[in-house]
């Protein structure tokens, strides 16, 4: 029903953010990515996704169209709910997700907190098809073989690198030849 709503940051949480558009307050429920590309701005747009359940109508927001695309799918996995979808998208980015599920890396979608090897499998076999049908064509992904990426990312925190920032550096060395 909305695509996307673009206003001011009224106000901003890691769970929610307000945006003032045209005089009224749309409270949205965000993931941690989409928090950590919006904080600190003035305003924003956000990419939306409604929910219409018995008691409520609740809106989800995302800093940008892919992060949305990747929840919608994932809610379509019987046993996956929005907030779940939330949690995963909060744990793991938008591309994160699709490479575990493209590569069927179950340990990847259980590393995440309520997320089982059940669930994980579920996601997988309800997805790969939708995921890989998806990626551009020539995509670099990950084999399932190949966990150097998430290895190296384990380290890196371990040594007290921040997450996102050790993920960014990460991906700028596979993009450039470094490692696949």
């Amino acid at each position: 029903m909305y695509s996307f709503i673009e206003g001011k940051l009224a106000d901003l949480n890691p769970t929610t953010a307000v945006l003032a558009c045209q005089g009224i307050g749309y409270t949205i429920n965000i993931s941690l990515n989409t928090y950590t590309q919006i904080n600190g701005k003035e305003s924003c747009r956000l990419h939306t996704h409604l929910v219409v359940r018995e008691d409520a109508l609740i809106l989800y927001g995302f800093a940008e169209t892919g992060e949305r695309h990747v929840f919608q799918q994932l809610i379509s996995v019987s046993g996956v709910g929005p907030n779940t979808a939330r949690l995963i998208l909060s744990s793991l980015t938008a591309n994160e997700v699709a490479d575990a599920i493209a590569t069927e890396n179950v340990r990847v979608l259980q590393s995440i907190k309520g997320i089982g090897g059940k669930s994980a499998l579920r996601i997988i076999i309800d997805l790969k098809d939708k995921i890989m049908k998806d990626l551009p064509a020539g995509e670099n992904l990950m084999t399932s073989h190949n966990t150097g990426k998430y290895e190296a990312l384990s380290a890196l925190v371990m040594l007290g690198f921040n997450k996102p920032v050790a993920e960014k550096a990460l991906d700028q060395v596979i993009k450039a030849g470094g490692g696949t």
